[in-house]
């Protein structure tokens, strides 16, 4: 007989790789806690925009952020002001928001809700303003636990304080560079630097206008007694003016708001109301605007550099103002 075939010993049993350890729980992160206040503004409205922000943290500040636009309005900015703020906070943070704009306030707080349902109508219908920077808010609230404050602008208040003066530096130094970049000749266009000299002790004072095209450039003078500096203003500017012999393009650089201001919004009003203010007063100077008023057209840009330092020819300007208020003097 055969020899009878050994048993085989049982195959050995394979462990089955051991599972991964289980993941150590990740600590949820405490929400971080913020006090945080905004502003912003425009210089002139709509115009050349700044906003500002200052962001706390255990009372203390710890970050501070400045922008600006150059075609803005002040509800923009003071929007702006709000969302660059919660963008530059982590997720997820715990934020008290303080803001003097009842705008804003109002807006995030009470009709939001409303545009945001609303298809970003008015209850009349009509689109509402700003509705990008608005989405924009909404969206960035979302990230965050948000409570909103307002803040009585002007009285006070240290954090509020510096997050206007972050705007308005924003806005000088948007200025400057818009100032000094369309202050440069342009082929084609007569450029007129106005400025003043003028001493409210003795109510005298002189004007200056540097005219300039292309590479020719002529300085004009004038002084007065028993003056003002806005009347002496409007006295350079028309000296401009009267000195063209035909219509060109033409820029207008003026430091004086009053002079600006005047020519760009206010004279439709007093035209229309024969001259009177709204309160029914004699505009002052009326003999000068409306002299003003038949020069002016569609062919003059505007630049106000008032706040900023001035470009060379408005400096040469200002020293032939100066010039000639000394020669007044006399």
């Amino acid at each position: 007989m055969s020899e009878a075939p050994k048993p085989r010993k049982p195959a050995a049993r394979r462990r089955k790789p051991a599972p991964p350890a289980a993941p150590a729980a990740i600590a949820a992160q405490p929400a971080q806690t913020f006090a945080v206040y905004t502003d912003g503004g425009c210089h002139p409205n709509p115009g050349r925009g700044g906003w500002g922000v200052v962001v706390l943290q255990g009372g203390k500040v710890v970050r501070e952020l400045a922008g600006g636009e150059a075609d803005t309005t002040n509800n923009r900015m003071e929007l702006s002001a709000a969302i660059e703020a919660l963008r530059a906070l982590p997720a997820g943070s715990s934020i008290d928001l303080h803001t003097d704009s009842t705008y804003v306030r109002n807006g995030i707080t009470k009709w939001i809700k409303g545009w945001r349902t609303g298809g970003w109508k008015t209850k009349a219908g009509e689109a509402v303003k700003n509705a990008d920077l608005w989405r924009a808010l909404d969206a960035e609230g979302l990230s965050h636990v948000v409570r909103w404050h307002w803040v009585r602008g002007h009285t006070g208040n240290t954090h509020n304080e510096r997050a206007d003066e972050l705007a308005a530096v924003a806005i000088r130094d948007g200025l400057r560079r818009d100032v000094h970049t369309r202050a440069q000749a342009r082929e084609g266009h007569v450029d007129l630097f106005v400025a003043v000299s003028y001493s409210g002790k003795t109510d005298r004072g002189a004007w200056a206008v540097a005219l300039r095209f292309g590479e020719a450039k002529k300085v004009l003078t004038g002084h007065e007694q028993g003056t003002t500096a806005n009347r002496l203003g409007l006295l350079g500017m028309l000296a401009g003016l009267r000195a063209l012999k035909r219509q060109v393009p033409l820029r207008v650089f003026c430091a004086s708001d009053y002079v600006v201001d005047g020519a760009t919004r206010w004279l439709p009003g007093w035209r229309e109301r024969a001259w009177q203010t709204r309160d029914g007063k004699p505009v002052a100077n009326s003999e000068l605007w409306q002299e003003l008023a038949a020069l002016l057209g569609d062919h003059i840009e505007w630049v106000a550099t008032g706040g900023v330092d001035q470009p060379e020819l408005m400096q040469e300007a200002k020293t032939a103002a100066s010039t000639a208020a000394g020669a007044g003097d006399g």
